[in-house]
């Protein structure tokens, strides 16, 4: 059919309120896949299937389950751990956490393989294949009130 005669029918059809009975008519009666009002696949789906199809078909399950890991970082390693260590943040599938004292740090470095589990049981699509736990940072005097350019200190000192 051509583009001129597609138009006419279409005014056609506008104007006088009658269908006409065009190839596309019969086309939607044989196509198997057109949505009836009272087709199979109509029932209602939950709130919750619908936002996880949509997860899943936007590609944002991955990004979703990290953040529910470090929700729930409290649950999943315990109330006394989670007050002296902190996730940080999570790049290239590695976690990071942020630890108070260098003595949490080096106790939740022997519990790292228990974590992993954990996390690869409950968070799958995180996608967390290693932990890095991290001491409190050092001081640097390379930058604030006292700093000054140049080599610094070691040329006052003895």
């Amino acid at each position: 059919m051509s583009e001129a005669s597609a138009v006419y029918l279409r005014m056609k059809e506008l104007f006088t309120g009658t269908p006409s009975r065009s190839r596309r008519a019969r086309r939607e009666q044989d196509d198997p896949s057109a949505s009836k009002p009272f087709g199979a696949g109509r029932d209602p789906r939950g709130l919750g299937d619908v936002v996880d199809a949509l997860a899943q078909q936007l590609g944002w399950t991955a990004p979703l389950a990290k953040s529910d890991l470090l929700e729930g970082w409290e649950q999943l390693a315990g109330e006394e751990t989670a007050k002296h260590a902190v996730p940080d943040q999570i790049a290239d599938g590695v976690l990071v956490v942020r630890c108070e004292s260098t003595a949490w740090a080096t106790q939740l470095r022997m519990m790292r393989s228990e974590l992993l589990a954990r996390i690869g049981e409950r968070f799958p699509d995180a996608d967390i294949q290693s932990i890095r736990f991290q001491g409190p940072d050092a001081p640097s005097w390379k930058r604030g009130p006292r700093s000054i350019p140049g080599r610094g200190p070691r040329d006052t000192y003895g």
